[in-house]
């Protein structure tokens, strides 16, 4: 097994969309551990960890996205796993 922890910075209509709450829903389905929170930019900045195959399921799905998201642009930078997550959370709420 290969574990895998990526951050990911997510552009266009994502806040106020269910973004955040469908990314939760997903990254638990998939059994990933992190992070995702809205930016005052507009973008959703999210971080997961877990296997490698997940990771990038997770990071596809982001490309769409929730319903009534528009996503114009995923940033995906890879990290050194690190382990530091119990769960998968929304920051913020």
């Amino acid at each position: 097994m290969s574990l895998k922890r990526a951050h990911v910075l997510i552009s266009g209509r994502v806040q106020g969309v269910f973004f955040r709450a469908s990314t939760l829903e997903e990254a638990r389905r998939l059994g990933l551990c992190g992070w995702v929170r809205n930016l005052a930019d507009g973008k959703v900045e999210a971080v997961f960890e877990g296997e490698e195959q997940s990771v990038a399921q997770m990071i596809a799905w982001c490309y769409a996205g929730s319903a009534y998201a528009l996503v114009r642009d995923v940033e995906v930078i890879t990290e050194n796993y690190i382990g530091e997550f119990d769960t998968f959370s929304i920051k913020g709420w």
